[in-house]
């Protein structure tokens, strides 16, 4: 659900099935994009993650326990092999939709294949979502706060500077954001390769000098800790989960480089890198404990330092730019599922369908990012709003995860509760433990998620109700047809498009053009868009006719979830089944509805008012489905809801 990296179409994961790909050449190219794009967030989480979690385990930020080191490094290790390798990587990388990943992705697959349930199907899907927001609005924020805060350590007057630096350059992140991300992405792979080399490098010194260390891989340190630290060690378990956000990504991108290229980067590169740098901080803190004020920087020589601050802020802004690209992304596919209104999408790229931008959400994640930095004013006081959304992801990633495998792998209830259940007690754990920060920070994530959560629900509902009431209003088409056949109106040339979400039912806008201007064009077409619960559509399986009579025809056009709607280009498939028409000589009636509140509705009147509100708010149907302008009429109707 990020930037996807800029590759020729024909070597995209999807054209060759799942993301197997044919040549050695490709399988590079994707590794390095999959480092780049998939790996920014959880990359650089040592800037943060074994800081605060020691912080937390030491109940004071003055000096670092050996044996707490040794125990927090243990849990940090394992919860990297047992949440991200064998969680994401090795299991539910295999759950894909059509090759695309990600929890709404996952939530389609998993609603395909209940016959009931569907509904909590949907609920979990609309939770996952609201998190994602969450964290798309928190890790911008956190990374480029915790990166920037390096330059204290250069000298103590630029203490002052970090805010205002944040700040500057958050603005320049999402000031670029409307020209596209094409460009950036290709730069993305090399910075984070780098990035990843260097801060492995850095920490072998510190390794070879205290290699005790290394018995951290002993999982009796993580199990001792955990035992002789009672409630200490339960809040540990919060900050020690920093260490593994971002794995959501693994799956979220698995479309845009398929499963070998992310699965060959992580075992080969991150998970080493990532592990060596955590062993280095742990034995710097064993050889001085007061480097906890900043143990992944206090690695690096003094005249180093300048310059790592430089590649940590590329890096965390390749973070940043991940998570928001993901955010376009998650609203274009909840936009195609019916859980948001329209918003306007912009395409940024010809080559590629996934690099999109959307003004409102990039307008309300700024606003939203820059009150974060300027209220929290640091990254430890951020770290403890960071979790929450995150966890509450991956839970929900987990129980439809159990959904997946057992009705679409077929494997028995028991079989798959299992293999699931192990990572979601972990999971369910690791959220236990952030909720106890919910009073110091954590109230953010789970206020933004309730927040959309509400809307999502909202819009649904109010859909869902607004498509009842009207359908018992309408007259049914194949009536209406077999009437106008019978006593023909007064026929003009041209071809009408009726657009309309019920084929069965009349569309309000023939309805009103009977009844005002009592005239019917040569050719009517009755033209439904529906969204198919796969990602994308093969275009010998995009256009429906259905011939109704000689004047009336039906046309279903079908988009995948990952897809924007563009009527004008999807007809001229059309014409190879036999539709004639010319596109100048065609007129597009679209019905908008004034929607009134109801004295009795399915809603209560708040929520009524909302949904209103939502629907003035939706995006002009002739934009969204980039139809032009001057073939479209209007018909204007008030509903009660």
């Amino acid at each position: 659900m990020s930037v996807q990296f800029v590759i020729p179409a024909a070597e995209t994961p999807a054209a060759n099935g799942h993301g197997e790909t044919h040549s050695t050449a490709t399988f590079k190219a994707l590794m390095l994009g999959s480092i780049g794009v998939v790996y920014g967030d959880i990359g650089t989480s040592p800037l943060y993650a074994l800081r605060e979690a020691i912080v937390a385990a030491s109940g004071h930020a003055g000096t670092a326990n050996p044996q707490a080191v040794l125990g927090v490094l243990s849990l940090i290790l394992w919860a990297l092999i047992v949440v991200v390798t064998l969680k994401y990587v090795v299991i539910l990388l295999r759950a894909d939709n059509n090759g695309e990943g990600g929890t709404l992705a996952l939530m389609a697959l998993a609603q395909r294949a209940v016959t009931k349930g569907g509904g909590a199907i949907v609920l979990l899907g609309i939770i996952s979502g609201a998190l994602f927001y969450g964290d798309a609005v928190l890790t911008p924020a956190l990374s480029v706060l915790s990166a920037i805060e390096g330059i204290k350590l250069v000298t103590v007057t630029f203490e002052h500077y970090v805010v205002p630096l944040t700040l500057v350059i958050l603005v320049a992140l999402f000031a670029v954001q409307s020209h596209g991300t094409a460009r950036v992405a290709a730069f993305f792979g090399p910075i984070m390769c780098l990035w990843f080399a260097v801060i492995a490098i850095a920490a072998v010194p510190q390794i070879t000098r205290h290699p005790e260390v290394l018995s951290a891989f002993n999982p009796l340190h993580a199990v001792s800790f955990m035992l002789h630290h009672g409630m200490i060690g339960f809040i540990t378990l919060g900050a020690v989960f920093l260490a593994v956000t971002g794995a959501e990504a693994l799956y979220a991108d698995l479309g845009h480089f398929g499963k070998r290229p992310i699965q060959t980067a992580w075992l080969f590169i991150v998970l080493p890198s990532l592990a060596i740098n955590y062993l280095g901080q742990g034995a710097l803190l064993i050889a001085d404990p007061k480097a906890i004020e900043n143990p992944f920087f206090l690695m690096f020589p003094d005249w180093a330092l300048i310059p790592m601050v430089a590649l940590a802020t590329m890096a965390t802004v390749i973070a940043s730019q991940a998570v928001i690209t993901g955010a376009y992304s998650l609203t274009r596919t909840a936009i195609q599922l019916g859980l948001m209104p329209r918003f306007e999408i912009r395409h940024t790229s010809e080559a590629h369908s996934g690099q999109i931008y959307i003004p409102r959400i990039n307008m309300l994640l700024f606003v939203a990012v820059m009150l974060l930095v300027v209220l929290f004013r640091s990254s430890s006081a951020l770290a403890a709003a960071y979790g929450i959304s995150v966890t509450g992801t991956m839970v929900v990633t987990a129980m439809m995860g159990f959904v997946v495998i057992w009705r679409v792998w077929r494997w028995s209830p028991v079989a798959a509760a299992a293999l699931i259940a192990p990572f979601l007690f972990l999971d369910i754990t690791f959220l236990a433990a952030n909720l106890l920060k919910v009073f110091e920070g954590g109230w953010v994530p789970l206020a933004l998620g309730g927040i959309v959560m509400l809307l999502m629900y909202t819009w649904r509902r109010g859909s869902r109700l607004l498509f009842e009431k009207s359908r018992k209003l309408e007259f049914p088409l194949a009536e209406l047809v077999a009437m106008l056949e019978k006593r023909p109106p007064q026929r003009v040339p041209g071809t009408a498009v009726f657009l309309t979400s019920d084929p069965e039912c009349a569309p309000t806008a023939l309805m009103h053009s009977l009844k005002h201007y009592k005239v019917l064009h040569e050719k009517n077409v009755i033209l439904t868009i529906e969204t198919a619960p796969t990602p994308r559509i093969d275009d010998a399986e995009r256009v429906r006719m259905e011939q109704l009579s000689e004047t009336f025809s039906r046309v279903t056009l079908r988009f995948g979830f990952m897809e924007s709607p563009n009527v004008p280009k999807t007809l001229a498939i059309a014409r190879k089944l036999g539709w004639q028409f010319d596109i100048m000589s065609t007129s597009f009636f679209l019905s908008r509805r004034a929607l009134k509140p109801a004295v009795h509705s399915g809603m209560p009147r708040w929520q009524d008012l909302l949904f209103i509100r939502l629907s003035r708010s939706a995006n002009d149907a002739t934009d969204y489905f980039q139809i032009p302008t001057g073939r479209v009429v209007e018909v204007g109707t008030q509903v009660t809801i």
